[in-house]
């Protein structure tokens, strides 16, 4: 593994603003005026290599460290602090779903965009449920995967098109009774205010949007969905959205 010095303890260094699918605290990149602190996870040495080199170019952007198993990554956003995590999934001894719920569960957690060749329904959607806010197929423009690295730095998230009709084809499928019910159950304990703002979050609100909606300040608005966050225990915006499109609140 290669990497940087890590960020000190308590650096703001894990996560974006809470934006439209995102969640986390402060902004990487542009926004706060440093770069993008990467960690790339995939255990071919290739691909580490080739996604190095295509950072490489882009001074928003830094690679901090690599990874070549989930193991190791989960090592990695403990010692090196990075804003985002570049997400292999079929990896040796512990795979990239299995690392990103690892990582996604720690306070201060980076974000984490799945990238790999498998866009199969189950691990889209385990993905997802596990904290990542993208998903990437490996086929994507090299442009696209850096927009997507400062897309999910900024708080937002970003998934394939392919990605989005695994999610369309989810809400669908017969399972989706049970999953209703689940879901009904859970989004029962919110407030009205809170089922309002959940199912604007589920319409890809952003926090912005959200008040001028529900006629609050921004601050307010950003409270809310933090409590939401806190209250059903999830790691992110679209794990809200995904509840509340099972729940079929939109």
């Amino acid at each position: 593994m290669s990497a940087s010095n890590p960020g000190p303890a308590g650096s703001d260094a894990g996560g974006g603003v809470a934006e439209r699918l995102g969640a986390g605290g402060d902004p990487a990149g542009p926004v706060s005026g440093r770069p993008v602190r990467l960690a790339i996870v995939d255990d071919d040495a290739l691909v580490r290599a080739g996604l190095r080199i295509l950072v490489g170019g882009s001074p928003d952007i830094e690679v901090v460290a690599e990874a070549g198993d989930g193991d190791e990554a989960v090592r990695v956003a403990e010692a090196h602090w990075p804003d985002v995590m570049l997400m292999d999934i079929r990896m040796p001894r512990v795979d990239g779903l299995a690392a990103t719920r690892r990582i996604r569960e720690r306070a201060s957690a980076p974000q984490v965009i799945v990238l790999t060749t498998f866009d199969a329904d189950d691990y889209v959607l385990e993905a997802l449920r596990g904290g990542a806010s993208g998903y990437l197929l490996k086929d994507t423009p090299p442009l696209e995967i850096l927009a997507a690295v400062r897309t999910v730095a900024s708080g937002k998230a970003i998934l394939s098109p392919r990605a989005i009709r695994r999610l369309i084809d989810h809400v669908a499928d017969p399972a989706a009774g049970t999953r209703r019910a689940r879901a009904k159950t859970r989004l029962a304990t919110l407030t009205d205010r809170e089922t309002e703002v959940a199912v604007l979050v589920g319409r890809g609100h952003s926090n912005a949007e959200i008040a001028a909606e529900l006629t609050m300040s921004l601050p307010t608005a950003k409270g809310h969905v933090s409590r939401l966050l806190t209250k059903m225990g999830l790691n992110n915006r679209v794990q809200i959205a995904l509840l509340v499109h099972d729940a079929e609140l939109l």
